[in-house]
């Protein structure tokens, strides 16, 4: 199990982000093009391979982009506006849109040429196999 430090700074970063959108001016609290938005994560470790989550209801999987690359994961993608929708008619609009992007530094016992990924029901996720020297193993004692 991993330990991950809670830092007050990224909870202010967080608020300040909420402010700052609530009080854009933007009709309906839309991101503009140079705006982005982050899917929330989830980071899971089993003995063989680190497992990572990504919430990304209403994306199709063609609009999302990964890549391992010295020794880092980017998660990246785009999630559309439906522009043939009324403007006149909607009262609210709260789900983000635009693009987006993750990055994840990984440990150096992955194994980068084994990655795998599925999306399904809006849940993306990626499989990062550990190499054979990182996988625990029983040691018989004489």
């Amino acid at each position: 199990m991993t330990l991950v430090r809670w830092t007050p700074w990224q909870e202010l970063e967080n608020v300040n982000r909420q402010l700052s959108h609530l009080l854009d001016d933007a009709p309906f609290g839309k991101l503009s093009e140079a705006e982005q938005w982050a899917p929330r994560v989830d980071i899971r470790e089993t003995d063989d391979a680190l497992l990572v989550q990504a919430e990304l209801p209403g994306i199709d999987k063609k609009d999302v982009k990964l890549e391992v690359k010295d020794g880092v994961l980017t998660l990246s993608g785009e999630r559309r506006y439906e522009k043939d929708v009324k403007e006149e008619n909607v009262h609210r609009v709260e789900r983000a849109y635009g693009k987006f992007m993750r990055s994840f530094s990984l440990p150096t016992n992955i194994d980068a040429d084994k990655v795998t990924a599925t999306m399904e029901n809006g849940v993306l996720e990626v499989r990062l196999a550990k190499r054979e020297s990182a996988k625990p193993k029983a040691i018989t004692i004489q």
